[in-house]
């Protein structure tokens, strides 16, 4: 199965996922997103086919989104600020044939395997 990983190496959570991946035997594209960031429209992609909103996938912490009010600011505004900053995407997001979860805990993997 192909996959594609928006990864960051400094974080547990996304090694794991990443190891989880590995063991199941995909075929996987990461993407070091922190240094490429995707797109607004890629996000908004990627959270309307998990079921999740923007701001749902917004990291808090250890980011200033809250003091910025961006948990409650709109949808565009909130993807605008993971573009310019990709630090205040929440990871690891995954995306495979089945569908596209943000794999926290990591072994939410398995739901689209």
């Amino acid at each position: 199965m192909k996959a594609t990983i928006w990864h960051n190496p400094g974080c547990g959570t996304s090694r794991g996922a990443l190891a989880l991946l590995h063991e199941a035997g995909a075929d996987v594209t990461i993407i070091a997103y922190l240094e490429a960031p995707p797109s607004a429209q890629k996000l908004a992609q990627l959270y309307r086919d998990a079921g999740l909103t923007p701001q749902q996938g917004l990291r808090l912490r250890g980011t200033d989104a809250e003091a910025r009010g961006l948990p409650a600011a709109s949808d565009a505004e909130v993807l605008a600020a993971m573009v310019s900053e990709p630090r205040l995407i929440e990871r690891p997001l995954l995306e495979t044939s089945k569908g596209v979860r943000l794999c926290r805990p990591k072994e939410r993997v398995h739901e689209i395997l």
